[in-house]
């Protein structure tokens, strides 16, 4: 069995739901006390907390107290905030809706006469479908102001002024995805699951990123620009033969995907512990581009019509 990641009296960050928060380790223990080469589980007291919330956890809830660690505990909470006022207001906004609707209720069911359609049972559906949807984990993922703003740019130059992104990329995503692996990896030289973790990750990105490019990343004056390329793609001679989109499509495209990968996670049969793990790893990846952002993304757009 491993030696314990994590000591006794060693200040940490531990999750608890969504959030991480600072809290310091009483004790270490198998989990199995009669079993040695069971897991480690830790007791924690969380920082500003009363003892009675005091709880055992297993490594997978701890995080070391680094600076990126920290950058992340702060950005998970002003996400987990915005999601609260989000939702507090369209609840309101549905409460006032519900009531407009039961206003005129009986006019629309003495008027319409179609089956199905503005009836008691359809709306009833209507309602549980909406429900199961509310009802599936909220995935946030953790995009940086700056990174919403280089997103808003890029949605204005292709919609707006019907220009693309001059392509190939100089950093085109496998590369982007490339580089942040090799700054993070040796951070976590003490973990071989976390390695695992990162790994899965990086190659879970890249095929979620060939896959999505033309169905939901692109905006419709960028597929000709595709067309064109995915043609060279499949071309047996060239410099892009039997590559990708992720060997042309840079950072630009890669936030695009940050922003939809919340629908997406929801979408799959991962469990809580899969998910979160899988939101954390996409935040740091997206806190470390945005960083890195003069780097990674361009300021040359196309008209549509220029290119090949």
């Amino acid at each position: 069995m491993a030696p314990s990641m994590y000591s006794k009296d060693e200040k940490v960050l531990c999750f608890h739901h969504e959030i991480l928060y600072d809290a310091k380790i009483l004790d270490v223990r198998h989990k199995d006390a009669n079993d040695k080469k069971s897991p480690f589980e830790y007791q924690v007291h969380y920082k500003g907390w009363k003892n009675t919330w005091d709880d055992w956890v297993l490594e997978d809830r701890l995080r070391k107290h680094t600076e990126d660690n920290r950058e992340l505990a702060n950005n998970l909470r002003r996400e987990a905030e915005a999601s609260i006022r989000q939702k507090t207001t369209k609840a309101s906004a549905k409460k006032r809706a519900t009531s407009d609707r039961s206003s005129v209720r009986d006019s629309e069911e003495r008027g319409n006469s179609v089956p199905g359609r503005g009836t008691k049972r359809a709306r009833d559906n209507d309602i549980e479908k909406e429900e199961s949807f509310n009802m599936r984990p909220s995935v946030r993922i953790v995009m940086p102001d700056n990174l919403k703003s280089l997103l808003v740019d890029d949605w204005e130059q292709v919609t707006k002024n019907q220009c693309v992104v001059s392509l190939p990329a100089r950093n085109p995503v496998r590369q982007i995805l490339q580089d942040w692996y090799e700054e993070e990896q040796p951070k976590r030289t003490s973990s071989a699951a976390d390695q695992d973790v990162l790994e899965e990750v990086v190659a879970g990105l890249q095929e979620y990123f060939d896959k999505c490019l033309d169905k939901i990343l692109l905006y419709r004056h960028e597929r000709a620009q595709y067309r064109g390329l995915r043609k060279k793609f499949e071309a047996a001679t060239g410099e892009l033969a039997n590559k990708g989109p992720i060997d042309v499509y840079g950072a630009e495209h890669l936030i695009r995907l940050f922003s939809t990968m919340p629908e997406l996670i929801a979408q799959t049969n991962m469990d809580m512990q899969a998910t979160n793990r899988l939101r954390e790893e996409i935040s740091k990846l997206s806190m470390w581009l945005s960083k890195h952002s003069e780097k990674y993304f361009t300021t040359q757009y196309l008209t549509a019509e220029n290119t090949h």
